[in-house]
């Protein structure tokens, strides 16, 4: 298993769309399967798309947790057998895996990685990250002058905590974004939220003598679950399933977040 701070390189001669993709919750109740099947066409159809992945692919309702196992529409054996067959025809235009909470609780009872197993049924261990991925993606030209050839840094994790309060969510994706120097694109989950910001931070740049400000984008992923269950019961807001695309361009440096 790679480490978490073993960054991925990707090439692209073109302007490219990530798709992030996370909180499917296969085997919930509310999952909503057939909008996910829906997607995964669309995706299979987009040569120049591409997905991350960042956990609670799997609802894993466990003994031990909080969701209630005789709800569950799938064993989570199933679960795993599932995402595996759906993700088989689109590998190709995965760029990531982390575990999400889901997942963990397998980890926890059983020292089991559900997705790292569900990489390793794809081929694409290499690709799986236990709690971050960190994500190098170059445009154009290898040698390139890094103006017409830009070089986009991303960061994906699952991330933990309440989801009920959005400024929190905020607050806390943003406070994670500042702490990695150099970063692009911080592509969060969990709170099932679709929220953008643009933070700022202060660069010193004491190879050029100059003190800049430099923008990151944080995207918070939307959920593949219809409202119910675990968040009626809890008093949580409805969250939106509307997809998030992501747009990097080739020939000059714009991230560009786009529903």
């Amino acid at each position: 298993m790679q480490s978490d701070f073993e960054p991925m390189i990707y090439q692209f001669d073109r302007t490219i769309k990530v798709y992030p993709v996370g909180d499917l919750h296969i085997g919930a109740a509310e999952c909503l399967v057939s909008a996910w099947k829906q997607f995964k066409r669309r995706l299979a159809s987009e040569p120049d798309s591409y997905i991350t992945i960042g956990g609670d692919m799997l609802n894993n309702s466990t003994r031990s947790s909080v969701s209630n196992i005789f709800e569950e529409t799938m064993r989570p054996a199933e679960q795993k057998k599932w995402l595996a067959s759906q993700l088989a025809d689109v590998r190709d235009k995965i760029l990531c895996v982390v575990s999400g909470n889901h997942e963990a609780r397998s980890g926890k009872d059983a020292d089991d990685q559900p997705l790292y197993d569900v990489c390793c049924k794809l081929d694409i261990e290499d690709r799986y990250r236990e709690n971050a991925a960190f994500l190098i993606l170059r445009m154009g030209k290898k040698n390139g002058d890094g103006i017409k050839n830009p070089t986009y840094t991303a960061c994906v994790t699952h991330t933990t905590g309440g989801g009920i309060y959005t400024g929190a969510a905020v607050n806390r994706n943003e406070r994670f974004g500042m702490i990695v120097d150099g970063l692009d694109i911080l592509i969060t989950h969990h709170v099932h939220k679709g929220i953008v910001t643009k933070p700022q931070k202060i660069l010193f740049d004491s190879h050029n003598k100059k003190v800049t400000v430099k923008d990151f984008t944080c995207v918070s992923g939307t959920s593949w679950v219809e409202y119910g269950g675990y968040a009626l019961r809890k008093g949580l807001q409805p969250a939106s399933n509307t997809r998030q695309t992501i747009n990097l361009y080739r020939d000059h440096k714009q991230v560009e977040v786009v529903w």
